[in-house]
């Protein structure tokens, strides 16, 4: 598989559908307070970190301050205990296996913190597959900015050209192309329906994904 170089993984709503986690349970705490969360408004800060704070938002809706020393611990808890209990989406422990067989090296590339996407590959005994697992703290600006998947490449020792990413939100797309990758859009429950015209291929899910069609990816793109 000398064509492909690497393959880099986003990992929330990609590895594991971790982004209806995040909305139900800020939803929640909206709930709450009487008001109702714009799935649409959520569904353009996925991917991303650069975007206004849950706890803005839900101020600036009811009109005053919340207890944001108890809602954000709380939700926070109620965020991991959602997530512990999801397993890996269809089809990515068989591409993850299949890349492995043809020697073709994995790393993770997310704009979320290391403690959380480092626990959640280790819970489900992905973490030591990863060559490298990049996250949103050891960069400037997460994605859309390509700093994440420029640095994934860089930990690969690989070229940005013969690498592939696969990702699920349209900010993750943006991010590989302008760090020089090739991307695969697979569209989670919260991204489906989005505009991933950018990517050079968009499937249902990773089912559909083998190292023959990522290799050929990164000789020309599907039309």
């Amino acid at each position: 598989m000398s064509d492909l170089h690497a393959v880099v993984f986003d990992f929330d709503g990609l590895v594991i559908d971790t982004e209806w986690c995040e909305f139900a349970t800020v939803a929640g705490i909206f709930a709450e307070h009487g008001v109702e969360l714009s799935i649409e408004l959520w569904r353009t800060f996925i991917g991303t970190t650069d975007h206004p704070h849950w706890a803005d938002i839900l101020e600036e809706s009811v009109g005053h301050a919340v207890d944001r020393a108890e809602l954000v611990p709380r939700r926070r808890l109620a965020n991991w205990d959602c997530a512990r209990g999801l397993e890996p989406l269809p089809g990515v422990i068989d591409l993850m296996d299949a890349l492995a067989a043809d020697g073709v090296p994995i790393a993770v590339a997310s704009s979320s913190p290391a403690d959380w996407v480092v626990a959640h590959l280790d819970e489900r005994g992905l973490l030591d597959r990863m060559v490298a697992v990049c996250s949103g703290d050891e960069v400037h600006r997460t994605k859309p900015d390509p700093a994440l998947y420029l640095l994934a490449v860089e930990r690969l020792g690989v070229a940005p050209g013969r690498t592939v990413a696969v990702e699920d939100s349209v900010h993750g797309v943006a991010a590989a192309r302008a760090a020089g990758l090739r991307s695969v859009a697979v569209p989670s429950s919260l991204t489906s329906g989005m505009d991933f015209s950018a990517a050079d291929l968009v499937v249902d899910s990773c089912v559909e994904l083998d190292p023959q069609r990522l290799a050929g990816l990164v000789r020309h793109p599907e039309p």
